[in-house]
């Protein structure tokens, strides 16, 4: 077992609970082990083999069923949980599967050549927002002929597959690529974000190609009944969408030199508050999403040495709260494997995997830190070397998948931890090898069963395990 020199050190003056895992797994491997042995020789050799290959029954998990191999792509990609069917989306289509067998239910795919560039993050209720268009055709000067970009909406019910509207948007360029909180959904609307490929190049004082309050509109997510258009600041420009029942969100550029955050009312898309990202300006250049709506936090990665790199939360009226560093007191956060920081909607928590140095060699932890304060609450260290590849959170445990690497084996392991303390109430380990060296972009989990979601060139979108 892994244990850290730093065992429940304080944080600001806090105690924080350590809560390391490994004893009471090998408690139970002893007793069934112990009941191997009794039963003869050869008994207690299987029992040793299954014993370091985690493989021991109520030990482990095994394959339940997994999606077929899948044309990867660089943008389009998006996955939702809807009751007992997970859906992925890819540049060229929308899939959706039953959780139970894995039996295909329903493809959508877009119309003609157009490809999908942007995905709703979240389904609010069954429906998803894809915003999708065609490359711009080029002669052979390499000049665009026919420039159609991202220009259309389409709102998918995710339990039938059926489309239930489409609409337009002003694209920002012929050329797509992958571009987060184009739209949102949430509090039953459909909020879409149009473009404006000058905001970056215009020179202050110049004609814009589209004014900022004309940019961000709310649709009936059902109907596409249009409902408003957002009141934006004068000289602002939004940039990144999110939306909930308490309000709808955006991340502003404005007067192209600064990033702010802005917070309409869902009702009538009236302003309530504008605010800096940070005290000091963030970039027009840096990578700013939403990690969630509500509670609002933002992930902010500026590019410069020096620049911002940092989960942000806001209250509900707009106060900065807590701040959660990529590479601070509780260790360093990768931030190209988003699967591993989430946020604990139901406990007001930012859970992130993070890497510290243990002794001789680097591990991963799990760390909770509260939304309010960005204070640390507990951290557990994974046994041994395990890498940690993605984090689910629901109803009070954290499932965290990993890749046990350090084994000649090369199997995935599985924790679940109380979210409220970061006890250890369960470990297992995989009988298969779950994400075969692709990225694991998401994790569900549902009814007993634990979904790696994947994406990349070749892949297998789900991977259904469940435990034996």
């Amino acid at each position: 077992m892994t244990t850290d020199s730093d065992a429940g050190a304080a944080t600001d003056g806090q105690a924080v609970t350590d809560a390391t895992p490994g004893r009471r797994r090998r408690r139970w491997v002893a007793v069934v082990v112990g009941v191997l042995v009794v039963g003869g020789g050869a008994g207690a050799i299987i029992g040793g083999i299954l014993s370091d290959q985690g493989l021991l029954p109520g030990d482990s998990m095994e394959l339940a069923w997994q999606s077929p191999p899948d044309r990867g792509a660089a943008y389009g990609n998006g996955d939702w949980l809807v009751g007992d069917t997970v859906v992925r989306s890819r540049f060229d289509a929308v899939t959706a599967f039953d959780t139970g067998s894995g039996q295909k239910r329903w493809e959508h795919a877009v119309p003609g050549r157009d490809e999908i560039c942007a995905v709703s993050r979240t389904a609010d209720g069954s429906v998803a927002l894809l915003a999708h268009g065609e490359q711009g055709k080029t002669d052979v000067d390499g000049e665009v002929e026919q420039d159609r970009g991202c220009a259309t909406v389409t709102a998918l019910d995710l339990t039938s597959g059926r489309e239930l509207w489409r609409t337009r948007r002003a694209p920002e360029t012929g050329e797509l690529d992958t571009e987060p909180d184009l739209v949102a959904t949430g509090g039953g609307l459909a909020v879409v974000r149009d473009g404006d490929e000058d905001w970056q190049y215009e020179l202050p004082g110049a004609a814009r190609s589209l004014r900022g309050d004309q940019a961000l509109r709310a649709f009936d997510l059902r109907t596409g009944a249009p409902r408003w258009k957002a009141a934006v600041p004068g000289g602002c420009f939004p940039h990144r969408v999110a939306a909930a029942a308490r309000h709808v969100v955006a991340v502003l550029v404005c007067d192209r030199t600064e990033l702010r955050l802005a917070a309409f009312d869902p009702a009538g898309g009236k302003e309530r508050w504008t605010v800096p990202l940070d005290r000091r300006s963030v970039d027009v250049r840096a990578d700013v999403t939403f990690l969630s709506a509500d509670p609002l936090v933002v992930r902010v990665v500026e590019t410069a040495p020096s620049g911002l790199r940092a989960h942000l939360a806001f209250s509900p009226d707009g106060r900065p709260q807590g701040r959660v560093e990529f590479d601070g007191g509780a260790g360093k956060i990768d931030e190209y494997q988003l699967a591993r920081v989430i946020v604990d909607e139901d406990g007001g928590r930012l859970l992130a995997l993070t890497t510290v140095r243990c002794r001789r060699w680097e591990c991963d932890r799990v760390v909770a830190f509260d939304l309010t304060s960005g204070r640390e609450l507990w951290h557990t260290t994974l046994y041994n070397q395990d890498e940690g590849l993605a984090l689910h959170s629901r109803g009070g445990r954290v499932t965290v998948l990993v890749d046990r690497g350090y084994k000649q084996s090369k199997k995935e392991g599985l924790y679940v931890l109380d979210a409220a303390t970061g006890e250890e109430k369960d470990r297992r380990s995989y009988s298969e090898d779950v994400n075969h060296d692709k990225p694991v972009a998401d994790l569900i989990v549902q009814d007993g069963l634990v979904i790696a979601v994947q994406s990349g060139e070749g892949t297998r979108s789900f991977a259904a395990y469940r435990p034996w």
